[in-house]
């Protein structure tokens, strides 16, 4: 069972991120309040569920929440400022377009650059650890997802609709066969025979 809040004191936000280790597409972020008295068996890291679970709690999530909000920075900017700056700017802008300021936020890993001058903790595997962050990651996974969908319509030869822009083998060889889309992040070694293969973050 995962621990509703962090603090007591402040009304408090979670957040996280999606797209960061990929290769392709913007990043996305959300940032999630829930209810004092939230509780959920199923809710956790979306990296342990599968998609069907995924949708259903994407569901529950916007039902339930006192406010969320989805944020991304695209491929374009990724390059210009890099992808942890931009993973930073896209839980920024997810904040600010919550209603309800929070007092407070937490965040999954080890680093944030601080929003505002708004009191922050990051927790690594916070998404396994706190209910806020774990409907974050939920919501950026899902909508991430979403759009990778619309994008392999136009582009069907780098098997997004299964890998999301993930670094897989098929991903990397269409790269090589067909070169890069317009959304391939043009900063990310592609062909580095090095690179990590995986679905997840």
């Amino acid at each position: 069972m995962l621990l509703p809040y962090f603090q007591n004191e402040f009304i408090e936000a979670g957040c996280d991120e999606a797209g960061r280790g990929c290769l392709a597409g913007p990043v996305y972020a959300a940032a999630v309040i829930l209810p004092k008295n939230f509780k959920h068996d199923v809710l956790t890291d979306s990296k342990q569920l599968g998609e069907k679970d995924r949708y259903n709690l994407r569901d529950c999530i916007e039902r339930e929440a006192i406010a969320f909000a989805v944020a991304e920075v695209d491929h374009e900017e990724i390059d210009r400022i890099n992808i942890l700056n931009a993973s930073f700017k896209a839980m920024h802008l997810a904040l600010e377009k919550l209603h309800i300021s929070p007092g407070f936020i937490i965040i999954d890993g080890n680093r944030f650059k601080a929003y505002q001058k708004v009191p922050h903790q990051c927790v690594i595997k916070g998404d396994g650890k706190y209910y806020s962050i774990a409907a974050a990651s939920i919501l950026a996974k899902t909508y991430r997802d979403d759009h990778m969908h619309r994008l392999a319509l136009e582009h069907p030869q780098y098997d997004w609709c299964n890998n999301k822009g993930y670094p897989t083998i098929k991903h990397r060889d269409a790269v090589i066969s067909y070169g890069m889309s317009p959304y391939h992040r043009r900063t990310f070694r592609v062909t580095d025979p090095q690179l990590a293969l995986s679905f997840e973050e």
